[in-house]
């Protein structure tokens, strides 16, 4: 992670993209969001969706993976080239997290993260908040989800 101090408001990350299929939408719906229109075809049919969907839980968890996947890359590629690596803390919340369209089986979505804020902390001169949008964009170009999050984000020495 770069420090806090070197993120700039609009720095855009694409994180990568995840194909949901049925045997991984049912096992996570079975473990954390027991819903019928994601466990059982007919009954999904049945429903508003009108086909097997993934749990709104399922993408924002592939969303988290798909963040820390990223952050870990781009710490392992700052150390090979001997650049620090700022510290990242805990992430105070997010907020607006919205399921914008269903996720039906065989759907891609490709997730990125956009940074909407940037703002030392005052009450930690050694720490920023970096506010960010994270979205999931499906094959057909539609966004299916959104959240805003914050995370403390460690500035450099100097600058505190």
């Amino acid at each position: 992670m770069r420090y806090l101090d070197d993120i700039k408001v609009g720095d855009r990350y694409e994180l990568g993209s995840h194909t949901f299929q049925t045997d991984d939408i049912k096992a996570f719906a079975r473990r954390y969001d027991p819903q019928r229109f994601h466990l059982d075809e007919g009954e999904a049919e049945r429903s508003p969706f009108g086909a097997l969907c993934a749990s709104g839980w399922h993408t924002a968890s592939v969303w988290m993976r798909l963040m820390v996947d990223y952050r870990k890359r781009m710490a392992d590629d700052m150390r090979r080239r001997g650049e620090p690596v700022a510290t990242t803390g805990p992430a105070p919340g997010f907020r607006d997290l919205k399921w914008l369209k269903p996720v039906y089986v065989g759907d891609t979505i490709a997730y990125a993260t956009e940074v909407t804020e940037v703002r030392p902390s005052a009450s930690r001169p050694a720490w920023g908040l970096l506010s960010t949008r994270g979205i999931g964009v499906n094959q057909r170009g539609e966004m299916v989800i959104s959240v805003d999050s914050t995370i403390f984000v460690e500035r450099r020495p100097e600058a505190a």
